[in-house]
């Protein structure tokens, strides 16, 4: 058989704003076309090693097993009526092969067992590069932290200017996502497991073979050997799944506090400048966050498709009707948002652009509202917590210059003074562990790298 023509996930009209090429390259047709094939001749190769199955038949499927001499599409067309993808791949592998060998192909296995395996294969695969990009973002975000550690700014929470913080520390809060998510998913990537029980998980059709045929698949491809088939104990699907989701939580996090920090009247961010991008078609003047936006957009994407698996992961007795069939799909476009997300979270933080200027100018456009307790913390040990508190809210409350209400109160007048209170006053001046932390964060991020 020719191999079909198709066009790539690259090539789309819209394929190309979620996806990385490289990890794309794992995810395509031909790329779980492969994998099946992998399986199919290393379990040849298995049972051959066991004794299950003559040498020379292995080496004929072995040889057999070439993506290119298969129609795609025609084994997509033949899948809608058996219900999976394996059934037409192993009628096609076996008419390839012909004579004795064709009897012994996909010998002691089922559907589920090669699609598993592959899709066990795909994801570690695709994950490789995935996992190189965290990386690369990390070390980037660990720079960042590193030479912003007491560049101040100001601390936002509930949508609303806060305390002052740094932009190191921003940066060290994104490296440690980063860095969770990618160690996660390492973990996962290297317990990925084989699939192989056969109809209903008994190895029965290998006979005394039974215990030596999955070891030797496992071996074969680099997989884990599980204690049992894990046909309706979908938790290795549903660990990479979660591991996935949370690479989209963290890098989508990065992108969406880039974005609101670019936005125009705070523009303490801005993404890299290149011709044409962040361009609008309507205002000419506008330089839009888009690689933030296409990151942001993934991530939102990622609760709809780890519920459709969290969902799937319920099957019945030995195997399931439908479950199965429900993750191959999700799991599919997780690991591709996953790797885009990657992808782009890596060269977003590497291109970004850091304005300290608009960071101090921000923090100075309440007229030091944001120190009131720095103020109030200061003032306590004389008066008392509360007394502090409503002291520096009436001040606060009283309008105008804040630093001229403060000075006007006769406890803080008489308790701080006016040095006391330009000290009280100075962002820098409260900003707490925020350096400390940072350098805690990047030691133990190059820790970790190093010993990776």
């Amino acid at each position: 058989m020719r191999p079909s023509s198709s066009t790539s996930e690259r090539e789309g009209l819209l394929s190309p704003l979620f996806g990385a090429a490289e990890v794309d390259a794992e995810l395509s047709d031909r790329a779980l076309l492969a994998a099946m094939l992998d399986v199919e001749a290393a379990l040849a190769r298995a049972c051959a090693a066991a004794g299950a199955v003559p040498v020379s038949a292995a080496e004929a499927i072995t040889a057999a097993c070439d993506p290119d001499d298969f129609d795609i599409a025609a084994l997509g067309r033949a899948a809608i009526d058996a219900g999976n993808p394996v059934v037409p791949l192993v009628r096609a592998l076996g008419e390839r092969i012909g004579g004795e060998a064709e009897s012994w192909v996909h010998h002691g296995a089922t559907s589920q067992d090669v699609l598993d395996t592959a899709l066990m294969l795909v994801a570690r695969r695709a994950t490789g590069p995935l996992l190189r990009d965290l990386g690369s973002a990390a070390d980037r975000c660990a720079g960042l932290a590193e030479t912003h550690r007491v560049t101040v700014q100001v601390g936002r929470t509930l949508g609303q200017q806060a305390a002052p913080t740094t932009f190191g520390l921003t940066a060290a809060g994104w490296l440690g996502g980063l860095s969770t998510a990618a160690r996660r998913l390492a973990d996962v990537r290297a317990d990925l497991p084989v699939q192989l029980g056969g109809p209903v998980g008994t190895l029965a059709a290998l006979g005394e073979h039974a215990l030596a045929v999955p070891a030797g698949l496992a071996a074969e491809l680099g997989l884990r050997e599980p204690p049992l088939p894990w046909h309706t104990d979908r938790s290795p699907v549903l660990d990479v799944s979660a591991a996935l989701a949370g690479v989209l939580s963290c890098t989508g996090k990065v992108a969406l506090d880039v974005g609101l920090l670019a936005q125009t009247e705070v523009d303490e961010l801005r993404e890299g400048a290149a011709p044409g991008r962040g361009g609008s078609s309507a205002l000419p003047h506008k330089r839009n966050p888009v690689t933030s936006v296409l990151v942001v957009a993934a991530a939102r994407r990622a609760p709809g498709l780890l519920g459709t698996l969290v969902g799937a992961g319920l099957h019945e007795h030995q195997r399931a009707s439908g479950s199965w069939h429900a993750e191959w799909e999700p799991l599919l476009q997780l690991l591709r948002l996953a790797g885009g997300a990657a992808h782009r979270t890596a060269r977003l933080v590497e291109e970004l652009e850091v304005r300290p200027d608009r960071m101090r100018a921000n923090l100075d456009a309440t007229g030091g509202l944001v120190l009131a307790e720095s103020v109030a913390a200061r003032l306590a040990p004389y008066v008392g917590r509360s007394r502090a508190h409503d002291l520096v809210g009436d001040a606060v409350r009283a309008g105008g210059s804040f630093h001229d209400a403060l000075l006007a109160t006769p406890e803080v007048a008489r308790h701080l003074g006016e040095a006391g209170l330009r000290a009280a006053l100075d962002p820098a001046g409260w900003v707490g562990a925020a350096p400390q932390l940072v350098d805690r964060a990047v030691a133990a991020h190059r820790t970790e790298r190093t010993c990776s």
